[in-house]
């Protein structure tokens, strides 16, 4: 059974159990894919008003964006997971002969780098996302702040705990190109969470 289709109270069951999957990159994606999903109400909630009557055809774009957005990352809550199951497969083959040990060496490597690779995606989604609510500040329903500011910081959320598994996962490459290729991307997604989270959280107070 996939996991963004488990009964919320059964996932959250799993997640705290002594499996190791789903684990820190799949939390992290649902919440994007629930900061996404408040982006995507806030908009809605701001067309129809006579007030925003000029934002309508920007904020029906932004929620078809966010929508597609919060799709895509429940679907990483479920790819991470799978990358995690990927990567314990290649620790158990055969190390036996001299054969066997190339070939687990170099699916232990491709592993991790795809475990790396998956909540890397799930980073430039959840920027995305913020990107998303970025544009949506620029006119919407006041009434919604703290929709809008909650949706936020679920992205900015996401983004720092997938960050995390960039990391984790880049430290166990041979590769020094690889992982410094994912460092660098993954810190500059960071650095742009964080600005546009900022400057949101300023946008969304003045109206609390």
């Amino acid at each position: 059974m996939e996991l963004i289709c488990m009964e919320a109270k059964r996932y959250l069951q799993l997640l705290a159990s002594d499996a190791p999957a789903p684990g820190g990159g799949s939390a992290s994606a649902l919440c994007g894919a629930q900061g996404a999903a408040l982006i995507a109400m806030t908009a809605r909630l701001t067309l129809g008003r006579a007030r925003y009557a000029a934002r309508h055809e920007a904020c029906q774009a932004i929620a078809a964006e966010a929508d597609s957005l919060s799709r895509k990352l429940a679907a990483q809550v479920d790819l991470d997971a799978g990358a995690y199951s990927q990567m314990a497969g290649a620790f158990q083959l055969p190390k036996e002969t001299g054969a066997q040990q190339t070939a687990r060496r170099e699916a232990v490597e491709a592993a991790t780098l795809h475990g790396a690779e998956v909540p890397l995606e799930t980073m430039r989604l959840a920027v995305e996302g913020l990107q998303c609510a970025a544009a949506l500040a620029e006119g919407y329903n006041h009434n919604c702040a703290s929709d809008l500011g909650c949706g936020a910081y679920g992205l900015l959320a996401c983004v720092k705990g997938a960050w995390l598994n960039v990391l984790i996962n880049a430290g166990g490459l041979s590769s020094r190109e690889d992982a410094d290729r994912l460092r660098t991307e993954g810190g500059a997604l960071v650095r742009r969470a964080e600005e546009l989270s900022a400057a949101l959280d300023k946008l969304a107070a003045a109206h609390l």
